[in-house]
């Protein structure tokens, strides 16, 4: 889908009706760019229409090393949009959508070829967002996860709920729409992405003392949540959640959460002298796609011989997703090398000469 923003911190209102910073976004979307940043060979399975925006769109996905073979055009539906003002100090971030009648929400499982899609993949990664869309994109990702482990795929899925998208069930309210689809496909999944609000929310776990109004999270509460959601769910293997304590919107602690449940083990990054220790992001640029490049970030490094530690792959995922909040808009344009050095403990912010 397109993102629309204001440039800088202005807000709608100043800038309507004028000019709007426009640029393609999408959570499976973003993890794709982020994963094709580092090097992976991977691509996105979507639907457009034809026309236009769906063209630069695919523009942008190819230059960015993104395979869109996978990608279904049809003359049915529209390109989803939506908008972003950024938030500043104690005035929060703030999203709309415009998606009713996306051809994403409009095209059925069948009109994928899966056989094709799955040739020679590892990973399928989806979210909670595209089954937010309508009835019918739940029905194709469902199909799609199940496909995925025919094919003897590893699944991940991040829970990415949206109050404002769970909307094409009259009667049925948000939450219990999303925790009612969500719990019917996570029997699929391996690797599961969700922070606290997310568990909250779809599947009514939360985490301790954790107060999202005031920032405040309970670390220690983390592990005893993924451990309800594997009591629940046995074929989940690990469950990665950031750790964002937001002090202000231009001012967040940001750090991660790996649970390996073979091994009934919390690890956390980053540390120092073996203690949690988030990053102090004091200045953020757009924090919008975070929890994307974690996830990018981890699947990264959980399919790489270069981090044969979890904790390693961890760190790596932290960092990746520390450095996106100092990009603007959804894709992570962070390089290895960046993200290396940050692992590395190169935090001060000095030019590269």
């Amino acid at each position: 889908m397109a993102r629309l923003s204001p440039p800088g911190f202005l807000r709608l209102q100043q800038v309507l009706p004028g000019s709007l910073d426009v640029t393609f976004a999408g959570a499976e979307a973003n993890v794709a760019v982020s994963l094709a940043q580092l090097g992976a060979n991977v691509g996105v399975v979507t639907a457009l229409p034809r026309n236009t925006l769906a063209a630069a769109c695919l523009s942008t996905l190819r230059s960015m090393g993104v395979d869109t073979d996978g990608v279904v055009q049809s003359d049915e539906g529209r390109f989803g949009l939506y908008f972003v003002e950024a938030g500043a100090n104690q005035r929060p971030s703030r999203v709309e959508y415009d998606r009713s009648g996306s051809t994403i929400s409009l095209t059925s499982a069948e009109q994928y070829d899966w056989e094709t899609i799955f040739s020679g993949a590892q990973w399928l990664h989806v979210t909670g967002i595209t089954p937010a869309l309508s009835r019918q994109a739940a029905a194709a990702t469902m199909h799609a996860v199940q496909k995925a482990k025919d094919a003897q795929l590893n699944v991940s899925c991040d829970l990415n709920y949206r109050a404002k998208l769970w909307r094409w069930e009259e009667g049925t309210e948000p939450t219990q729409l999303a925790g009612r689809v969500m719990r019917e496909l996570l029997p699929f999944v391996d690797l599961l992405i969700a922070n606290e609000a997310d568990c909250g929310d779809v599947l009514g776990i939360r985490a301790g003392q954790s107060d999202l109004h005031s920032g405040s999270i309970d670390i220690e509460a983390y592990p005893d949540v993924a451990r309800q959601v594997i009591s629940e769910f046995s074929n989940i293997r690990m469950i990665g959640t950031t750790l964002r304590q937001s002090i202000s919107a231009s001012h967040n602690d940001w750090g991660a959460m790996l649970y390996d449940a073979t091994h009934d083990r919390a690890l956390f990054a980053p540390q120092e002298n073996g203690e949690f220790r988030p990053y102090e992001i004091r200045n953020i640029i757009d924090r919008v796609g975070g929890g994307d490049s974690f996830a990018a970030g981890l699947l990264f490094a959980l399919d790489s011989e270069e981090f044969p530690e979890l904790e390693d792959a961890l760190r790596f995922a932290a960092a990746a997703s520390c450095l996106a909040h100092s990009v603007v808009g959804d894709f992570n344009y962070s390089s290895r090398a960046e993200i290396d050095a940050l692992m590395g403990g190169s935090t001060s912010g000095r030019v590269v000469r």
